[in-house]
């Protein structure tokens, strides 16, 4: 799997200040099918590890303080 090095080229990015996984929070890591998503204990946010989004939405839609945005490419939306 290629890794996500820059949140820049991902399609899923997180709003750090509304990101509560230094809280306890992993809702979007739990319910990613593709477990590409992780939680950086040190900035205590999530972020995406691997670029192999199938932008099936369930982390944005299921985020509790709507940190998560999936950015759909325009030739899939």
């Amino acid at each position: 799997m290629p890794l996500a090095y820059t949140p820049t080229n991902v399609p899923v990015t997180i709003n750090a200040d509304a990101c509560i996984a230094d809280k306890g929070c992993t809702v979007c890591v739990d319910v990613c099918p593709l477990d590409v998503l992780a939680i950086d204990m040190a900035k205590g946010t999530a972020y995406m590890k691997y670029d192999e989004c199938w932008y099936c939405m369930p982390c944005e839609a299921d985020c509790p303080t709507n940190a998560v945005t999936v950015s759909i490419p325009y030739l899939l939306r």
